[in-house]
């Protein structure tokens, strides 16, 4: 998909396109209501703009639409819209030993209680000792420092997640 073809979907048709990107609503309605982008590089730059304007709430909805790391079955569930890119995003982990996903798990559900939402990490090229060691040292953070890590984390996926959409 071109920009020219992002531009000229119809509302309905340009909500799915950026839902793959982004699962906050607003991200999403503020994206559609922003076309006609003139060019890739202002489509990446408005998605930053908005998504770092949006409220905590509206963050904490796009990291809803989230695998937890490490989990192959929440991979599994995830919609089929998204899920191939959750599978590439998180491919080291699939071929994880034993151990280390037992610690991810772990190390998530200390997480979600401690921070109320799901650890948010830009997997892509990190192994799953990287991320766990990440997660681990996360952990450590206030929660409001927390959130924005999660929100840059987000920002990343959904930089990839277009750059994804215009490969198509």
């Amino acid at each position: 998909m071109t920009v020219e073809s992002l531009n000229s979907l119809t509302k309905s048709e340009a909500f799915v396109q950026f839902e793959m990107c982004c699962g906050a609503s607003n991200w999403v309605e503020k994206m559609s209501a922003n076309r006609p982008f003139q060019n890739d590089d202002e489509l990446f730059k408005k998605a930053e703009s908005i998504w770092f304007s949006l409220s905590s709430e509206d963050w904490l909805e796009a990291f809803t639409h989230h695998p937890k790391i490490g989990d192959i079955d929440s991979l599994r569930k995830k919609s089929q819209n998204t899920k191939s890119w959750s599978e590439k995003e998180q491919l080291s982990i699939q071929g994880a030993d034993e151990v280390i996903l037992e610690d991810l798990a772990e190390s998530n559900r200390l997480y979600k209680d401690r921070f109320g939402f799901i650890f948010i990490i830009c997997a892509t090229g990190k192994s799953a000792e990287e991320m766990f060691a990440l997660l681990k040292e996360r952990l450590k953070n206030d929660p409001e420092a927390e959130l924005l890590t999660a929100a840059k984390e987000q920002n990343k996926i959904t930089q990839l997640r277009l750059g994804n959409l215009l490969s198509l």
